[in-house]
């Protein structure tokens, strides 16, 4: 076969290319073959590697000694800075280093990101070469940095590498050194979630809140990355448990660290540099089970953010119909306005977050209802379930179906906001209906809209709805509906079905109005 190059993409010949390969698998004899043909020994391929820096990076002896009888030049170095010790050193080979060392090669040389052979040896979790580095050479710096500022420990503790973590400590590396990023050891280990490595550096006594560039702490970097037992080690080393580390569980959504972080005492309102809580951050990624937690530990609903947005508005904002529900059970001051002056209620409709809008007008009339009949008997909800969210009871099927009838087949346009005027509708919750429009008809819907909220108030203060319900229909002059005394038998029915439905939800009314 004519020797011409292996491809388009490589500078190597066939025979180059053949004595590459062989130097890879210590295949002597046939390296030795190429040779006698006048192959080129140092030939590099588009790497600037050659066969030297193969055989020393698979461990492989005996082309290794071959190849030094014929090239001499050991510590040249590739592409990425790579020589022959360097290789040795990264995929653990003693035997190649200490033939390396034998024959002269530099022992302070490293690659193009300031890698030494004790870097190299530490990142990858080699104890016999790093014994091999301190206990047979000199001169040999244990807190060497590389063009990042880190150490051997560094990098032995951002990789996980207990044993190495421990034999750095054990052969007196300084233990608080940052890089350039200013990350301790601790930093790195914590956070990439290593926890042997972490522990054996705390007990070393460094200061376990000490800060990077950006501000933050160990405990910050790994509960960003919810790594719960470097979490816990952490919390229980007795480090700053105030400085926003929850912030970063809320917005992963990370419970089970979050909960760790309470159950310590973390400052559960604390604000970062966007007057942020947990809370609004928990809210706005959707994370309910966080919410459920911030909310259980009695968080304040009610701080606002940078925009002046509490966690309401947030919810509100997008959509979010379990969190609000949450949130609205445990009561939030729905009258508080964001920058743009809006308040939740409004910026649900303005999303048409149809739903959300029926619940949150749901939460206020409840909130007012249980402020007027606070200290009476019937303030009293302990056992009783609360919703703000649509009615899907069976037993108010019925009742909620002669509603449906009623809005959309009786009230004429305009008579469903005089309604919900007599039962004390504010001017902002029949807006907030009306945003939404659906065309010429949509009066219909925001009709029975209103009548399902009246009803979910009606229902959780305990009152007969049929009172309620003829006395605004007589307020605003439908007492034919309410009365049936027109002879039209479609009136009469809506009372009878109301009555019906009712009867049916309560048990037979002694109510005298009826």
């Amino acid at each position: 076969m004519e020797d011409g190059l292996v491809s388009e993409d490589d500078i190597l010949l066939w025979s180059e290319k053949e004595f590459h390969d062989a130097a890879k698998r210590n295949d002597t004899e046939k390296m030795q073959e190429l040779i006698k043909k006048g192959v080129d020994v140092k030939a590099r391929n588009k790497i600037d590697r050659k066969a030297l820096h193969w055989a020393a990076g698979a461990g492989n002896e005996q082309a290794l000694r071959l190849l030094l009888d014929h090239d001499t030049e050991i510590d040249e170095r590739d592409t990425f800075g790579m020589n022959a010790l360097l290789l040795a050193s990264w995929f653990g080979h003693l035997k190649i280093l200490q033939i390396l060392v034998s024959c002269g090669a530099t022992l302070n040389c490293e690659n193009k990101d300031g890698l030494s052979m004790l870097h190299c040896a530490a990142q990858r979790g080699h104890i016999n070469i790093l014994e091999f580095i301190m206990e047979d050479l000199e001169d040999i710096c244990l807190d060497r940095v590389d063009k990042s500022g880190k150490t051997a420990l560094h990098l032995a503790a951002e990789h996980g590498q207990f044993e190495v973590v421990e034999f750095l400590i054990g052969m007196g590396c300084t233990h608080g050194l940052k890089d350039k990023e200013e990350n301790t050891a601790m930093h790195l280990a914590a956070k990439c979630g290593h926890t042997e490595a972490l522990q054996k550096i705390l007990e070393t006594g460094v200061d376990v809140d000490e800060r990077n560039i950006d501000g933050l702490t160990a405990l910050h970097l790994t509960a960003d990355g919810g790594h719960y037992n470097c979490v816990k080690l952490l919390l229980e080393s007795g480090c700053n448990k105030n400085r926003n580390a929850l912030h970063y569980t809320a917005q992963h959504g990370f419970d089970r660290e979050a909960r760790l972080l309470l159950e310590a005492g973390t400052n559960i309102d604390a604000v970062d540099n966007q007057h942020n809580t947990p809370l609004h951050l928990a809210v706005f990624n959707n994370h309910t089970e966080v919410v459920r937690l911030l909310i259980d530990a009695d968080c304040d609903l009610d701080i606002t953010d940078s925009r002046q947005q509490t966690a309401s508005h947030i919810a509100a904002e997008h959509g979010w119909q379990d969190i609000a529900e949450m949130m609205l059970i445990s009561g939030v001051n729905l009258n508080l306005s964001d920058k743009q002056g809006k308040t939740c209620l409004e910026v649900a409709a303005r999303g048409n977050h149809v739903i959300l809008v029926d619940m949150i007008i749901k939460a206020d009339r409840f909130y007012k209802w249980e402020k007027d009949h606070l200290g009476s008997e019937q303030d009293s909800l302990v056992g009783r379930p609360l919703s703000f969210k649509q009615d899907h009871q069976a037993e108010t099927q019925h009742l909620r179906s002669v509603l449906w009838s009623l809005a959309t087949k009786h009230l004429c346009r305009g008579e469903w906001k005089i309604l919900a005027q007599h039962w004390d509708f504010s001017d902002a919750h029949i807006r907030a209906i009306e945003q939404q429009w659906t065309g010429t008809k949509s009066f219909k819907e925001h009709g029975h809209r209103m009548l399902l909220i009246w009803l979910h108030g009606v229902v959780v203060a305990g009152e007969n709805p049929i009172k309620g319900l003829y006395e605004g229909l007589v307020e605003i002059s439908r007492t034919d509906l309410a009365e049936g005394k027109r002879r039209d038998q479609l009136s009469q029915n809506v009372l009878c079905n109301v009555i019906n439905a009712v009867r049916d939800c309560k048990g037979n009314t002694t109510d005298p109005n009826i």
